[in-house]
């Protein structure tokens, strides 16, 4: 037979081919349920980062309670590590897109300010929250050989 003899495939089924060869995406990291996602992804690869660095092993905990220096509720990564330096990553709502804070603390003392974290990024996700809150504890000079 030639091709010209050949019957031409039917759009229905012509539109099918490529559609099914397209796989479904899985779901990104950041879909994950807030109460999953930092237990389970954001403090591991935090901690993970913080020692790629060169820093000592943060002790890490996520809590809801008051935010430090203003007292809202909120919900917090709390972080550790030696020499008594404390941070406090606070999330206003159970959601990593939701307003973000962060206060450090030296010396065993309470934080006495709170800043904006993250406030201009579109896309929030789990690289971004762990790369820039490693670049602010390094700031801090607290993390490696600094």
């Amino acid at each position: 037979m030639t091709d010209s003899a050949r019957p031409a495939p039917e759009p229905a089924q012509a539109a099918a081919a490529p559609a099914a060869a397209v796989k479904a995406k899985p779901p990104a990291l950041e879909d994950r349920p807030f109460e999953e996602f930092v237990p389970q992804l954001l403090l591991p690869a935090l901690s993970r980062e913080v020692e790629a660095y060169g820093g000592p092993a943060p002790v890490l905990s996520f809590e809801q309670g008051p935010m430090p220096v203003v007292g809202s509720p909120c919900w917090m990564v709390l972080g550790a590590l030696p020499g008594e330096r404390r941070f406090w990553l606070c999330f206003t709502a159970a959601d990593i897109s939701a307003a973000k804070t962060l206060a450090v603390s030296e010396g065993g003392g309470t934080p006495s300010l709170l800043e904006s974290f993250l406030i201009d990024e579109r896309k929030i996700t789990l690289a971004l929250i762990v790369s820039r809150l490693v670049q602010r504890l390094n700031g801090q000079k607290w993390l490696g050989p600094n």
